[in-house]
Formats: C-alpha cells, sequence, structure tokens
C-alpha cells in the first residue's frame, strides 16, 4: 500500500509543475491543497492519514498541539532550512522526521527593490491614475543621493546595500551584532545605533531574523525617529515591527510611506486596516515567491521524500 502525502498551501498549484515527482509515485500518493485551512479540525481531518507532509515555510504552524493528533505522520518537510512555526521539540518526541530545502535565495531582495521604486515612484497611484482616465498626480521620490538605511547585512540585506549603491545610494546599516567588518564588506557605512540610522535614513529596509530580540525592535519611538518624508520597507517578519504603531505612523504621517509583503495574520484578514491606508504598499507575502525558488523548494522536497523512503533522511532540522 502507498503512503500517502499531502502538500499544503499550493496556492498557485504549481507544487507538481515545479519539480519532477515521478521517482516517488510507485510508493507515495501524493495530493495538494491550494487553499490554506485555517481551522485544526479541518486541517487534521484532511491529512490525518497522510505519513509525509509537505508545508510551505511559516504559512501552515505545526505546533504540539496539532502534531498530536496527526499520529500517522513520519516524515514533515518544510520549504527552508528553518521554520519558526514547526516545534522541533514536539516533533523528535513523536518521532517526526523534520527535513528542509535550498532556496534560490535572490527572490526576495529583488521584490524588495521593486517595492522601494514602488514606493518612491508612487507607481501604483500612477498605475490606478491611467485606468482610471487620468494623468499624472504625484510628484516622485529621487534614490540617486538619498539615504538608504538597512537593518540587517546578511545575505538578503547584502543584496539590497549593493542594490543601493547601483541607484547611487549612500548605504548605512546596523543590528545588534554588525560589526565594522561586515559592513566594510559590503561597502555600508556601519550605524553607530539603530536610532542613528532612523533618524539619517531616507529609506528603510529590514532584512532580520524574528527572534526575541528582533520582536517589536521597531516601535513607536523608533518611528518617530524617521523624517516624515522617510519610508520603511518589511519583506522580513511582520512582529519586528509593531504593527498598531506602523498604522498610526502612517495614518499620522509620521513617515511618508512603507511597503510590507508580511504580516502577523496571513492571509491577511479582509477587514485589516493594512488594506485601506493610501500610503501603503503591500503584497501578499510573496518575497520567495518566483519560478527558481519553487522549482529549487519542490525539487529539493522530492529528494528529501525519496531519502527518506530509502532510509537515509537528507537535510534534517532535528
Amino acid at each position: 500500500m502507498k503512503l500517502k502525502c499531502s502538500i499544503l498551501d499550493d496556492y498557485q498549484q504549481v507544487a507538481l509543475e515545479a519539480a519532477d515527482w515521478s521517482g516517488i509515485l510507485d510508493q507515495v500518493e501524493v495530493k495538494r491543497f491550494d487553499k490554506h485551512i485555517d481551522q485544526q479540525d479541518e486541517l487534521i481531518e484532511q491529512i490525518a492519514d497522510c505519513e509525509i507532509v509537505v508545508i510551505m515555510r511559516e504559512r501552515t504552524p505545526f505546533g504540539a498541539s496539532l502534531l498530536s493528533k496527526l499520529p500517522r505522520l513520519k516524515l514533515l518537510v518544510t520549504t527552508g532550512m528553518r521554520n519558526a512555526s514547526i516545534d522541533l521539540a514536539a516533533a523528535a518526541s513523536q518521532g517526526v522526521t523534520v527535513c528542509g530545502t535550498g532556496s534560490a535565495g535572490n527572490a526576495t531582495a529583488e521584490l524588495t527593490w521593486a517595492l522601494l521604486l514602488g514606493l518612491a515612484r508612487n507607481i501604483v497611484q500612477e498605475h490606478n491614475a491611467i485606468r482610471s482616465g487620468g494623468w499624472q498626480s504625484t510628484v516622485g521620490a529621487d534614490l540617486y543621493g538619498k539615504t538608504l538605511g538597512v537593518l540587517g547585512l546578511g545575505n538578503q540585506g547584502s543584496r539590497i546595500a549593493k542594490f543601493g549603491q547601483a541607484f547611487g545610494m549612500n548605504v548605512i546599516a546596523w543590528s545588534q551584532n554588525l560589526t565594522q567588518e561586515r559592513a566594510d564588506e559590503v561597502g555600508a557605512t556601519l550605524a553607530a545605533s539603530k536610532e542613528e540610522l532612523l533618524e539619517n535614513s531616507d529609506f528603510v529596509s529590514i532584512h532580520l531574523v524574528l527572534s526575541d530580540r528582533t520582536r517589536g525592535l521597531i516601535r513607536a519611538d523608533e518611528l518617530r525617529r524617521m523624517r516624515t518624508s522617510a519610508y520603511l520597507v518589511n519583506t522580513s517578519r511582520a512582529p519586528i515591527v509593531d504593527q498598531s504603531a506602523l498604522a498610526e505612523a502612517l495614518r499620522s504621517g509620521w513617515i511618508a510611506g512603507a511597503a510590507v509583503d508580511v504580516f502577523e495574520v496571513e492571509p491577511l484578514p479582509k477587514d485589516s486596516v493594512f488594506r485601506t491606508l493610501p500610503n501603503l504598499l503591500t503584497t501578499p507575502h510573496i518575497g520567495y515567491v518566483s519560478q527558481a525558488n519553487y522549482e529549487a523548494f519542490y525539487t529539493d522536497a522530492v529528494a528529501d521524500i525519496e531519502a527518506y523512503l530509502s532510509g537515509n533522511p537528507i537535510r534534517k532540522l532535528i
């Protein structure tokens, strides 16, 4: 009898086309879900008979409560090599093998820059003006000669710093552990403090991992330190920025605008204030949603399953 495998949150219905699954279909019956299942009872009903589940990073949390109700689950594959929404200790105690995947690496930085440009030149407003029969209605902000503040100089932040330099921007950077040596490698100026970066940047882009240290890193006091002409871009994790404070900053004009790709509750509730603020540019957490990235995710997911079936799991997170 074949093992059963569910692919969750395949919103674009591309998981089976992005990789070659044929090598495991003689041993595994695969089904996919293109709609997010929000209710735990419904999710359990749909996947309780599965030995294998493939999840898109942090779309559907797998905490201890859910895992305990999936006694048949043996292999949980997540896209990416880190997933804070999986209770790894609970999975280990239940005997569930958890594996990750590689990624293409460029998608989030590219979307970040698209959002920054969209903010600077009011692309959405001008597009909508054209569609409604209008013409020029805004004055864009320049990038050349302006200051880009990058919070975090890891893989994504470093790419953003280089994008900024290519556009003739002055790049400054800060994070709790950022060293002068690392800043020099990227060609950025190390800010003495978070406050200094916020006060001196025309655009601020966040590229930090969500942790106890970064949760709530940007609150009302920090947003008030920014220039009223400045813009904030967050494609990392929503809780790094206090969401109520961000909404107030945009409503009250503490900053000129913001662009976000990440939200505390996803999919974003239909009544969310972030669907209505005119100076907020939003995208539905698509930073990692690109052809190359999906091919990497699902090709590795298939390889993870093949390795597990052979008794030699790879890319284990526990």
